[in-house]
């Protein structure tokens, strides 16, 4: 195992174990304390606003400064964002509280970037991008568990102490990212000059990559940010949600260990469709009734698909660009994808609670179609391309 990707994989576990801890209490949180439904899951939202307004400058800092600065940078940041959401949630402070996240995702807008760190510190991309995706199976475990036993343990007003946790899990990525060697872009590659932007996102391989990830990321938080909400409606406590995320973020990594020998064997796009089926049985399965295990089996499957269709995707848009290209081809990326997050994360509460949980189902399912579309016409034209040359 290359030592870099196992300290960047650690790291990354930190960090999504923080995440969902924070997807585990802030929609309940905002349900508290927000003025009205509709601002039930703002600090979701101000939080992907923090991490989609830190794509784009995220990855221009660290071709300026290098990864392990931008890195560091961006947990201190985190950091502080903690400090805040405990003293605010101590004081009832909703729209402080709002503010903090929002500090939170800046410190994982920075984050999202280890997976591409790690695909330029390996030979092979594909088991690198699994292998940062598995480490999200210590943090399906450990994020609702700490949630739910600080909650228990040292109960605190709006659950505030699980800050302390955060913060914790913050700093000590904080210290291993400081062991890390990072592959930097060579200095006479950096001087060469990229192709403009508009050429490298008009590719069709850059398309669908992009296409895929959008839509898995943003169907996969708007139902699980609804989630807790709509168990919560139907009468199950905090324990049973943290259950039903603990297993939903199991489904998001632990294929990872298995995920990039799929793409090996069979290919990013057919990967891809079996994502988007695995999504499309989510929908199925919540439509079918609201009891536990019905939320449990389709957050599982909600996982998995998501596991299958973005990593695929990620792998793919890796191959789009040179490396003196990219900052700007990565900025791009998580952009365009973060920015349909942080809407579905906006919209989650106030469709949850407008238009119901079956019907955000039902919603949920002509987008999946539409993905699928894509990436089979992408897939037979790619075929016809290469029977012509």
């Amino acid at each position: 195992m290359n030592k870099n990707v196992l300290l960047l994989a650690i790291c990354q576990g930190l960090i999504t174990t923080g995440n969902i801890l924070l997807v585990t209490i802030s929609a309940l949180v905002g349900q508290a304390l927000s003025p009205s439904d509709g601002f039930t899951t703002f600090p979701v939202a101000t939080q992907m606003l923090g991490l989609l307004l830190t794509t784009i400058p995220a990855s221009l800092i660290m071709a300026k400064v290098g990864r392990r600065v931008g890195f560091s940078l961006g947990n201190l940041i985190g950091i502080s964002g903690t400090i805040l959401g405990f003293y605010a949630l101590t004081e009832s402070a909703f729209w402080l509280f709002s503010f903090a996240t929002f500090l939170i995702g800046i410190g994982i807008g920075f984050a999202t970037l280890y997976r591409f760190a790690a695909i330029e510190a390996s030979d092979n991309p594909a088991t690198a991008i699994s292998t940062i995706m598995a480490s999200g199976v210590v943090a399906a475990v450990l994020g609702p568990n700490i949630a739910v036993w600080v909650n228990e343990h040292y109960v605190s007003i709006n659950y505030a102490n699980v800050f302390i946790a955060l913060s914790a899990l913050y700093c000590l990525a904080l210290g291993l990212l400081q062991a890390v060697t990072f592959n930097e872009v060579d200095h006479k590659k950096s001087l060469q000059t990229p192709r403009p932007l508009k050429q490298i996102i008009s590719q069709p391989k850059f398309i669908t990559a992009v296409l895929v990830a959008m839509t898995s990321y943003t169907t996969m938080n708007l139902l699980m940010t609804a989630t807790p909400l709509a168990m919560h409606r139907h009468g199950f406590d905090l324990s049973d949600s943290a259950l039903v995320i603990e297993w939903h973020v199991l489904g998001m990594f632990v294929p990872s260990f298995f995920t990039a020998k799929l793409i090996t064997r069979f290919g990013q796009t057919h990967v891809m469709t079996a994502g988007v089926f695995a999504v499309l049985g989510c929908c199925a399965i919540n439509l079918l009734g609201v009891t536990h295990w019905h939320f449990l089996l389709a957050l599982c499957l909600l996982g998995v698909g998501w596991n299958f269709m973005f990593i695929s995707a990620t792998h793919m848009v890796s191959e789009t660009y040179h490396e003196h290209e990219r900052a700007k081809a990565q900025a791009s990326n998580e952009f365009l994808v973060f920015s349909m997050v942080a809407m579905s994360s906006l919209a989650a509460g106030w469709l949850e609670s407008a238009i119901g949980w079956q019907v955000l189902n039902f919603a949920a399912m002509p987008v999946m179609i539409f993905t699928l579309l894509a990436v089979n016409f992408y897939r037979l034209a790619q075929k016809r391309l290469s029977l012509l040359t």
